[in-house]
């Protein structure tokens, strides 16, 4: 299927008052005895022989299209009698072929001719450059079949990293600055400016010292180097991001502004690039010499200054909004110590996912112990027995297969009620799902048996989270209250009215060990200390007890609307994330009680769930681990962050979410990622892949959340139909 331009002529100079000759087309082969089929907006005819021309009568700017797939000389054509869609079957002595006009069109307005092929042997992927600037990046693994992994608009990520760079403060510049320059046009004539892909090639950073690269690791970033006709980019394979960006306009003493082709290559020895460069007008050709490390380190964004990380570094300050003046002073000093002792045995270094370096954690079982400091929680009654049965239960085995076997499947209501939120307790027995119908149910972990009916909201319950202790579980939902329960009575313990907030509450937590509720409702955030009576007096049980108080509230920069709110409970740790409607994800130390770094454009739309590595009670991880998080935004996949330099390490983008905010989970071992779909189906990521290794079919609606059980290999999954699904390992 081709689209030529130079197979007809127009023959405007023989006009006519009776008759016009519109087009004229030459064919190679005769045309005394072939057929010819006409519709309301079409005509056909054979073009030399074999090859079938369709030309527009509506639009006859339009060139001619041109398709191919007989071998033989075609004998008849007949065109359908619909419009939409519109068909037309040709036929030969050897095929007799149907086309849908609409999709062959279609096909050739999106086929642009590929320019540069690349394979990354460690990472199995093919990467393909088109004409049209745009990179395919396929997975060779085995069993993925080619996998697409993403398609990269190389124009708009050139954007993305301008407009990144000029509000770091590194360019002064606005993005239309980097772009070639179209003043030569005449007045009210515009050209879409298109970064053809000429050459890809390897860019080693390995051979580039650490102190150059700034926050990129030299040991697990694969990068390729992109040439283009305007200039040279450092493409990031992992993140899908430009990292650093040479346009040869740039350079007056560079001879060549616009290129025709391309090729590169790397010096070993003085660790150096040439690149030679053919010029798109006249004769010029030019090699250069590139300095990667000069290149990378002036277009890096500045580091943030201080040493952000979800374990604590420091006991609280007493001027901290954290700071109780009951908490024991002994606690916080043994949980100091820990802490000291985890750093002595493993540095405070960038995660990398590599099964060659130890420090990922990945190769092998983890051998430092997890951060664990004390907390001090007296149990009462029943549940200091349901805590010690917990602690005695087994680890989550380490080498476990990935839950992917399905398992169980109920429906959360008699009707059809989409399930908001899930979220299992700390000991892996029980799940709570929240429903649009303002009801909240918890299930057993195997899903058998009556679930227990929460009820009092008016809105749907977009937010459940269980205590640490386990012994609460509190509902957020959109009337703008929240409520904490007795986890095992089902009995409403305190009522947080829609008059404590300004707007909805999107986001609730439990926080710093059960001490605290962390809300978010409009712009801001706040910490609410509380109190809840366990006293029964059935005189007097009309009249609550139970109370909270305001600590704190602190606003997102410029006082946007917060879309996701997380934090650790699990341990005592001072950072709070918050996404917010602008794009931006923000990152509180509640020791220093303000923001402490502002990521933006993090995403192309607002995220609307952000997801930490808590790890589990039953599994140990590296303290380094709990600095990473994911966010997911709608139409623009997952991304995993590294807290410590508030950079994307990987973007996962093969699982469809075009239009409806879909769940994400981390394993209890931070190994693999879950999200939902729109397809019907889950997905789940290996960490330093960056395609999916399953995909989780048996769902009849668009699966709106995923969980994993901290204490077996088990999957969690919601739909949008109210129907929850579990996945076991095999």
């Amino acid at each position: 299927m081709e689209n030529p331009q130079d197979i007809f002529s127009s023959n405007g100079g023989c006009l006519s008052d009776i008759v016009i000759e519109k087009y004229l087309v030459e064919s190679k082969e005769s045309v005394s005895h072939v057929q010819l089929a006409c519709s309301m907006q079409d005509c056909a005819f054979p073009l030399d022989g074999t090859e079938l021309c369709i030309w527009n009568t509506k639009d006859p700017s339009r060139q001619l299209l041109i398709l191919r797939g007989h071998h033989q000389p075609i004998t008849a054509m007949a065109f359908g009698n619909k419009v939409n869609p519109l068909l037309i079957c040709s036929a030969s002595l050897d095929y007799v072929i149907m086309w849908n006009l609409d999709e062959c069109r279609e096909k050739v307005l999106q086929a642009y001719p590929l320019l540069s092929l690349f394979i990354d042997a460690e990472s199995r992927q093919l990467v393909t450059g088109c004409a049209d600037g745009q990179l395919w990046i396929f997975s060779l693994m085995d069993g993925h079949h080619y996998r697409r992994v993403a398609r990269v608009d190389l124009r708009k990520k050139t954007e993305t990293f301008s407009t990144r760079r000029v509000k770091s403060g590194l360019c002064s510049q606005p993005e239309e600055s980097q772009l070639p320059s179209t003043s030569a046009l005449g007045k009210g004539e515009q050209v879409e400016v298109t970064f053809p892909v000429l050459r890809l090639a390897p860019c080693d950073l390995s051979l580039i010292p650490n102190s150059a690269c700034g926050c990129l690791s030299s040991e697990n970033t694969r990068c390729v180097w992109i040439g283009s006709s305007v200039g040279l980019f450092v493409f990031n394979l992992a993140n899908l991001e430009v990292e650093a960006a040479l346009y040869y306009k740039d350079f007056q003493s560079l001879s060549i502004l616009l290129a025709r082709s391309c090729a590169l290559r790397n010096c070993t020895v003085d660790q150096k690039v040439l690149c030679l460069l053919a010029s798109l007008f006249g004769g010029k050709i030019a090699v250069l010499e590139i300095n990667p490390a000069a290149l990378v380190m002036a277009q890096q964004c500045p580091s943030m200054g201080q040493s952000l990380s979800v374990p604590a570094s420091s006991c609280v300050l007493p001027t901290s909004p954290l700071y109780l003046g009951i908490a024991k002073e002994k606690s916080t000093k043994a949980a100091s110590e820990q802490r000291c002792a985890a750093r002595n045995v493993m540095k405070d270094q960038r995660l990398v996912f590599h099964n060659k370096v130890r420090s990922s954690g990945y190769a092998s079982a983890p051998h430092v112990t997890m951060f664990s400091p004390k907390t001090n929680i007296k149990s009462e009654g029943k549940g200091s027995s349901r805590s010690r049965s917990s602690c005695a239960r087994e680890a989550y085995p380490v080498e476990c297969a990935v839950p992917t076997k399905p398992g169980p499947q109920v429906a959360a209501a008699p009707t059809c009620t989409r399930v908001c939120c899930i979220q299992y307790s700390g000991d892996g027995q029980w799940l709570a799902c929240g429903l649009a119908n303002h009801l909240s149910l918890v299930f057993d972990a195997s899903l058998t048996g009556t679930p227990a009916v929460f009820s009092g909201h008016d809105g749907a319950v977009n937010a459940m989270c269980w205590s640490q202790d386990r012994r609460w579980l509190f509902s957020a939902a959109r009337d703008g209250t929240l409520r904490v329960w007795s986890a095992r009575g089902a009995e409403l313990a305190l009522l947080l009215g829609k008059d404590m907030f300004s707007k909805p509450i999107q986001s609730a937590q439990f926080y710093y060990i059960d001490a605290f509720i962390l809300l978010s409702s409009g712009p801001e955030f706040q910490l609410l200390k509380y109190h809840i009576d366990t006293c029964k007096d059935e005189i007097k049980r009309y009249k609550q007890k139970s109370k909270s108080k305001l600590i704190c509230r602190l606003s997102t920069t410029g006082a946007v609307d917060m879309t996701s709110l997380s934090a650790v409970n699990d341990f005592y740790s001072h950072i709070v994330l918050a996404a917010g409607r602008n794009r931006t994800v923000e990152v509180f130390d509640l020791n220093a009680g303000c923001s402490a770094a502002v990521k933006a454009e993090a995403h192309s739309r607002p995220v609307h769930q952000i997801c930490q590595n808590k790890g589990s009670s039953f599994t140990t991880q590296q303290p380094q681990a709990y600095n990473l998080f994911l966010t997911t935004a709608i139409g623009d996949g997952m991304k995993l962050w590294d807290l410590r330099t508030l950079r994307c390490e990987c973007h996962f983008e093969g699982h469809p979410t075009r239009g409806y905010p879909c769940g994400i989970a981390f394993s209890p071992y931070g190994r693999f990622v879950a999200c939902g779909a729109e397809d019907r189906h889950a997905y789940v990521y290996e960490m330093g892949s960056s395609t999916f290794s399953h995909r989780l079919a048996g769902h009849t609606d668009t699966v709106t959340g995923v969980a994993f059980n901290p204490s077996a290999p088990q999957l969690a999954t919601a739909t949008l139909d109210g129907k929850v699904q579990l996945f076991l390992a095999e």
